[in-house]
């Protein structure tokens, strides 16, 4: 197999040329998977708060900053537990946790952190944020809208299969209740009017979905990502990931830096080692659609867990391969269970076909998870890691050339894939 970097060349690879708006968007499905057969949660909020605000004369910029918002409201969920209490009950006590969480995701990325005071209070009651105020007039009105038709949506989610038109008066006979006590009145009032039709509720189906997303797109000011800011999204996204389960918790982050640091031993240029990074930090985003019970499970997986948990990398590829400008960061991270011998999985792709890149980033999977300490068991020593990692080489499984970069430089590689707890900070 080659072993020299594949893009190797005098004048280096280009330089990556997105739009964070669309970044921003195809990430958000990473957030819906955590509905496991609900996958859906987040556009349907949005869509709703933007003809809500619609409906209360908002601008077509300040609706669509409200669909962005419904649409990364739920950012601080990765358990699908929490998912099915947020969606199966209308006031669950725990709720407030989450809403935390996003706070301190979005607080600090300067493109989204006007999301996050309303993020903090999507789960406050009305007569409780208006009573002793701790955010503008504006922060609890935008955060209690999301409120509002977040409830909604959770009321309508056991009807979407069948037809929700039938349940529409019930859902807002229960709205108009809450009137004063959960609600603003004013939002309730918006809500039942703008809600009045069928086309509002017909929307909400799959079709209506897709359609409304790519309007969002179409009228939102794009917005050019460099590479600071994808690495710091990215980052946001792969502690969504890892927060999912205990067991993995500094896994990508992890994953990203021994990548990268393997990458720049082999003669990878910078560009191409901050596409391996992003790439690492988002390759595991396809597990937030695996329920807990599976991802926690200490054991060995049966037929039907490992059957769940393999469809986890062909995930991160259906979120990311829409992103324009990621064709290679797609690849690499969903290529990151494939086999030198074609044997991995989803794609079982053909060694030759196989990016160098892609190659790094399994032998930095595999070798962070061995050392990295879980609940259950402490990290593996290095010099055992390593026994087991030539294993793999000597039965074709792992590339020779990519692990003895490891094994070369061994205190290094372990320090950049156990990173502290607080060690955030990405190459510049």
């Amino acid at each position: 197999m080659e072993n020299r970097p594949s893009h190797s060349g005098a004048k280096g690879p280009a330089k990556m040329h997105v739009d964070l708006r669309q970044v921003i968007y195809a990430l958000s499905d990473a957030l819906d998977l955590v509905g496991v057969d609900d996958v859906a949660h987040g556009k349907r909020v949005g869509i709703m708060a933007a003809a809500t605000g619609h409906q209360l004369g908002l601008s077509r910029k300040q609706s669509t900053a409200l669909f962005d918002l419904g649409m990364l409201h739920d950012i601080g969920v990765s358990s699908t537990q929490v998912h099915h209490h947020l969606v199966a009950e209308f006031d669950w006590e725990s709720s407030q946790g989450h809403c935390d969480v996003g706070y301190l995701l979005l607080r600090d990325f300067a493109p989204l952190a006007a999301l996050a005071e309303p993020i903090l209070y999507h789960h406050t009651r009305w007569d409780r944020l208006i009573r002793t105020p701790p955010v503008s007039l504006e922060v609890a009105e935008q955060a209690n809208l999301i409120y509002l038709v977040d409830r909604v949506d959770a009321l309508a989610a056991p009807f979407y299969a069948e037809g929700v038109l039938m349940h529409v008066p019930g859902i807002r006979d229960k709205i108009a209740a809450c009137s004063g006590t959960y609600f603003s009145p004013q939002l309730v009032e918006a809500f039942l009017a703008a809600s009045s039709s069928e086309a509002f509720w017909l929307q909400l189906e799959p079709r209506g979905i897709q359609s409304a997303l790519q309007v969002m797109l179409e009228r939102g000011v794009s917005s050019g990502a460099s590479t600071s800011d994808l690495k710091q999204l990215a980052l946001i996204f792969s502690r969504i990931v890892d927060a999912k389960s205990p067991f993995t918790a500094e896994h990508s982050l992890g994953v990203a830096r021994l990548a990268r640091f393997i990458a720049e031993r082999l003669g990878v240029g910078p560009e191409h080692c901050d596409k391996l990074e992003i790439a690492g930090l988002l390759h595991d985003l396809g597990k937030l659609r695996v329920p807990d019970e599976i991802l926690d499970k200490a054991g060995p997986l049966d037929e039907r867990e490992r059957t769940v948990m393999n469809a986890h990398s062909f995930e991160t590829f259906q979120i990311l391969r829409h992103i324009h400008g990621f064709e290679e960061i797609t690849r690499w991270a969903a290529y990151h269970h494939e086999e030198p011998g074609g044997g991995g999985y989803p794609f079982h792709i053909d060694a030759g076909d196989l990016p160098i890149e892609a190659r790094i980033l399994r032998v930095a999977d595999i070798f962070q998870a061995m050392v990295q300490n879980r609940p259950y068991r402490a990290g593996m020593a290095a010099p055992v890691a390593l026994d087991f990692m030539n294993r793999l080489v000597a039965a074709g499984r792992l590339e020779p050339a990519i692990v003895r970069i490891i094994a070369g430089d061994i205190d290094l590689a372990m320090a950049a894939a156990c990173p502290a707890a607080d060690s955030a900070v990405l190459s510049a």
